[in-house]
């Protein structure tokens, strides 16, 4: 997607679905930061369980992982009620006070 995302405060974080293996999916994974952009990739799992390959301050990690794994969990009950069980994009914004520090 070429947009830019860059926040004037906090944070961004974006997955965007790269492929749909069933039981897992893989994503590109970006942190936008007023200072900096963070890419890698995440592997999600419908037991609820992420695994995440990108260089960022732990902070920024922490809070990537937090979205990847929620929606990780998220997966299995999607399928059950006959939903795609993998989104092809999750955007969150974390403000100051909501655990963001922009890579601080």
């Amino acid at each position: 997607m070429n947009r830019d995302l860059t926040p004037t405060e906090g944070v961004r974080l974006l997955l965007e679905r790269e492929r749909d293996e069933g039981a897992s999916a893989a994503y590109k994974a970006s942190i936008f930061t007023p200072d900096a952009t963070h890419e890698g990739h995440a592997t999600l799992r419908d037991d609820g369980t992420a695994s995440l390959e990108v260089e960022a301050p732990a902070d920024l990690i922490e809070m990537m992982m937090m979205m990847a794994k929620l929606t990780a969990r998220a997966a299995a009950k999607k399928r059950e009620d006959g939903l795609p069980p993998w989104p092809a994009r999750v955007l969150r914004w974390r403000g100051p006070g909501r655990g963001a520090t922009a890579g601080e």
